[in-house]
């Protein structure tokens, strides 16, 4: 039971403490809550009523991403925060990488358009960030970070061929680069990195499961410890799971009555690819491979390997291997590469195996594609041009290189985040 010292007040006087208490509660959250007495009615001549709310276009806003350097000391992080929504900038996701002598925090923003990066990093600045980086962002940044690291997961976990895509999302623009750990000679490289992998500031080296090393190079942007352990979990759980590629295939008929079944292969298929060789014309190997004829049996085990891209092969129903197609890895670019089997040629086998190494392309991310070939290779030149795709064509000394330029996979569906609390109070970061 409670006691009170005075009584009650009349209740006349509880509208005004309801009063009190809303005009605090719109001080400490920055809005009222809604109040339900009817409105003023509106006077004929003067318009709406005093103090309705103004319609205004809303205000155009630009995405970015953002990564800055702070102190690790109580009220840093909320100064920064402070400094943001001073002008108008909203923060939607908000990652720490903590550091010996401070920490990196990166920030999905929505800004107003009229304020540029200059602004944005200057900013910043002013509350103590520096070190500081800005980058536009697109719809695809708008899926949390969970999410799409659980995405990249599941993507390496089936099939070898994702993880230097996966990679490559997870860190933005970089160069990947799968550096065997033998020349196509046999001759020892050298290259493989030790187990817990090298860090060094924008590169990192790790030991890829398959032997080698996979590199990472970001130039603009040094790389963080906690980047640093998403990469080696990435490709731990790619050394876990072993050697896999999806094996499904298409059973297609050709226009003359055969029919052939399309799949993925890998190093499975390499005594297959080398009878396709034996059975080829030296003109058709010199086309393809753009050397002696003799080395060209070198070059399979490293284009089947997941690791280096991914290869497409024709069989025909009685299992003969007659045509493979690769869409090779190349740091920042894309190479597609074609050889059909003489017999097997002018009869729409490559073109079928180009358009899908062209849509897989595209399905990744990438831009462009290019293929390298001679300029008398007219079946090559033909199946690019039925693409019909933007074509860039470069000839020098009898080798041609075409580059096509792709449409864009469509946006996945964006997984907008949760709103960020409300900064922290100075006593806490």
């Amino acid at each position: 039971m409670t006691f009170r010292a005075t009584p009650e007040p009349p209740s006349r006087h509880r509208p005004r403490r309801r009063h009190d208490l809303v005009a605090w509660w719109s001080r400490r959250q920055g809005h009222a809550p809604p109040d339900t007495s009817p409105p003023p009615a509106a006077d004929a001549h003067t318009g709406p009523a005093a103090g309705a709310p103004e319609t205004t276009a809303p205000e155009a806003t630009t995405l970015w991403r953002m990564r800055t350097t702070v102190r690790d000391e109580p009220g840093a992080l909320a100064a920064l925060c402070a400094a943001l929504a001073g002008h108008r900038v909203d923060i939607l996701a908000l990652q720490t990488h903590p550091l010996t002598d401070g920490t990196v925090d990166e920030f999905l923003l929505r800004a107003p358009e009229t304020l540029p990066s200059g602004g944005l990093a200057d900013a910043v600045a002013a509350a103590g960030g520096r070190d500081t980086w800005t980058e536009r962002a697109d719809t695809h940044d708008l899926v949390d970070a969970p999410t799409r690291a659980l995405t990249l997961a599941t993507r390496t976990a089936l099939d070898t061929a994702e993880l230097p895509l996966a990679l490559r999302q997870l860190f933005g623009r970089c160069t990947i680069h799968s550096v065997p750990a033998k020349s196509l000679s046999g001759r020892s490289l050298d290259s493989t990195p030790p187990a817990e992998g090298i860090l060094e500031e924008t590169v990192m080296r790790l030991r890829d499961p398959s032997g080698g090393a996979i590199v990472i190079e970001r130039p603009y942007l040094p790389f963080t410890p906690t980047e640093f352990a998403r990469a080696r979990a990435l490709v731990e759980l790619d050394a876990r799971l072993g050697p896999r590629i999806p094996h499904d295939g298409d059973v297609l008929t050709l226009p003359e009555g055969n029919a052939i079944t399309v799949r993925r292969a890998d190093t499975g298929d390499l005594d297959a690819a080398r009878e396709m060789h034996a059975r080829c014309s030296a003109a058709t190997l010199g086309l393809r491979y753009h050397g002696p004829v003799g080395d060209a049996d070198r070059y399979l085990a490293h284009l089947l390997s997941p690791r280096f891209g991914r290869t497409l092969a024709a069989y025909t129903a009685s299992g003969r291997l007659v045509a493979l197609g690769h869409l090779l890895w190349d740091g920042d670019e894309t190479e597609v590469a074609l050889i059909v089997e003489d017999e097997w040629q002018r009869r729409g086998v490559g073109g079928e195996l180009l358009r899908r190494l062209v849509a897989m392309a595209a399905e990744t991310g990438c831009e462009s594609v290019y293929a390298v070939t001679q300029s008398a290779n007219t079946g090559m030149v033909a199946a690019m041009r039925a693409l019909e795709l933007p074509l860039d064509y470069q000839i020098e000394q009898g080798t041609l290189v075409l580059s096509a330029r792709l449409d864009p996979a469509p946006a996945p569906e964006p997984v907008l985040p949760l709103p960020l609390p409300l900064p922290a109070p100075p006593h806490s970061r």
